[in-house]
């Protein structure tokens, strides 16, 4: 049984009220760990200890500063095979994705930040007589709430940029995935942060993650989760003028032409729906393909989706894992149930997969295609989150753009299509913060990143991010 703690002022110390919560391994359906189930003076304690540690981490010369970030991006390379094991174990992903996506990614994430740091630049304006020029200096203590579905990679996500602005930072990772978020810690004393720098306290949103927000000394909350959550967040620190940025749900639409690139798209579209799970926010959830091409496209892509092997996340040939906890796997069942009250034919798929041995307890689901369900029903509506994908054909550019718009949510949209015309049409009018075209998930970092709509508010990457964990001030001087 493992025991992870919190990480504060550079120590790894229990929680103050001495009670733990139950972790669970997916893949099993067994509890392996404990973690902290923290409080507001668990919060209060690291954000005393990351206020003390501003000063000196604001005032550091960018030189300095950026090789610290570079070490601890050297060092969760260097870390790599025991994080994706803990990735891996955590969450149920399979050991593949840990080790080829998420790690990799936090690593970079680091390293992009630190490198951005030494290029982050200010305007100036000469106007006669006089100079005037923008400062963009740290806020303090900022807050980082970061989600359960890729953990280590959406938490650096924030704390990198946060430390690279000048920021300390008091961070808490889901508690269904805390665990390479608890390792990290390790790495950044490695590399030289100083204690208090960075912080992780562990435990329940309610309690653990409410009293961050609540704080009044984190002057900005950068948050990834669902819009449930994202809307409770707002509530709180909006009456406190507190920054925020909330990346929330997402309902995103892969709109499939006759014209495309078949084989490329068909082999994308079937990582942009089942890739870890299909517990991604920028997963193609929506599928809707032009009729001249929809039966040969519903013939293959059915077929494929059958072909994916599920199993144990630590074997190296499972292309899916286990969803990430129970009550996770009760609420994609629910929405299979609902698909098929709502009038949905199940193509494949379509129930929990029964395994053996030490996997017996774990939490399955065979990646389910549906077809036959109008925009308007509960399943396209709602974020699943899951391994569950709608299928539904299309006939006129029209149609298309209503059914890829007609939902709440506005994160991502996937095109696919040869046609340049169309193609500058669906990027300007798709209420998309993020679209791709004959690819998907192809990230540079230097783009913003976020959504419309109920999917969220502020972006992150790139410049957006130094500028979210930065106060502008203008300073005219004449004479």
């Amino acid at each position: 049984m493992i025991t992870i703690q919190n990480y504060i002022n550079g120590q790894y110390v229990p929680p103050a009220g001495g009670h733990y919560l139950d972790n669970y391994n997916p893949a099993t359906g067994a509890v392996y760990s404990q973690i902290p189930d923290s409080g507001p003076e668990d919060v209060d304690t690291a954000v005393q200890a990351a206020a003390a540690a501003f000063p000196a981490w604001a005032a550091m010369p960018l030189e300095q500063r950026h090789d610290i970030l570079r070490g601890i991006s050297d060092g969760i390379l260097v870390h790599l095979d025991r994080l994706a094991e803990a990735e891996s174990l955590d969450s149920g992903k399979t050991i593949t994705t840990a080790r080829t996506v998420d790690i990799p990614r936090a690593a970079l994430n680091f390293k992009f930040f630190a490198t951005a740091l030494l290029h982050f630049a200010s305007e100036s304006y000469h106007i006669p007589g006089a100079l005037s020029y923008t400062l963009r200096q740290p806020l303090g203590v900022v807050g980082g709430i970061s989600p359960w579905n890729l953990p280590l990679y959406l938490f650096t996500w924030k704390v990198a940029p946060a430390l690279a602005a000048g920021n300390c930072v008091v961070g808490k990772p889901s508690e269904v995935t805390p665990y390479t978020a608890g390792l990290l810690g390790e790495i950044c004393t490695a590399a030289g942060l100083p204690p208090g720098v960075f912080n992780v306290v562990h435990g329940l949103g309610p309690r653990a993650g409410e009293a961050i927000v609540r704080h009044p000394q984190v002057k900005a909350v950068s948050f990834t989760g669902s819009t449930r959550a994202g809307a409770d967040i707002a509530r709180i620190a909006a009456p406190m003028f507190k920054k925020l940025s909330l990346e929330l749900g997402g309902k995103n639409p892969n709109v499939i032409f006759a014209d495309c690139d078949y084989d490329h798209m068909l082999q994308t579209t079937l990582a942009s729906s089942f890739n870890n799970q299909g517990q991604i926010c920028l997963c193609g959830s929506r599928i809707y393909v032009e009729r001249p091409l929809y039966e040969k496209f519903k013939q293959d892509f059915v077929a494929a989706v059958k072909a994916m092997r599920v199993g144990d996340p630590a074997d190296p040939g499972s292309r899916l894992g286990a969803v990430v906890s129970k009550m996770h796997f009760d609420k994609v069942l629910s929405y299979i149930e609902l698909a098929k009250q709502e009038g949905g034919t199940v193509l494949c798929g379509g129930h929990a997969l029964a395994m053996s041995g030490r996997l017996a307890g774990g939490w399955y689901i065979a990646p389910t295609v549906v077809e036959g369900l109008p925009i308007q029903c509960r399943t396209n509506q709602e974020e699943i989150f899951g391994p569950v994908v709608t299928i539904q054909p299309f006939d006129t550019d029209d149609e298309a753009l209503a059914l890829a718009n007609g939902v709440p949510y506005g994160l991502s949209a996937t095109l696919w299509t040869n046609h340049l015309r169309r193609t500058q049409r669906f990027a300007a009018e798709l209420q998309a913060g993020i679209v791709w075209v004959n690819c998907w998930l192809l990230r540079d970092l230097r783009t913003p990143f976020g959504g419309v709509k109920q999917s969220g508010v502020g972006r992150e990457g790139g410049w957006e991010a130094l500028r979210f964990f930065t106060e502008t001030k203008n300073v005219t001087i004449a004479g």
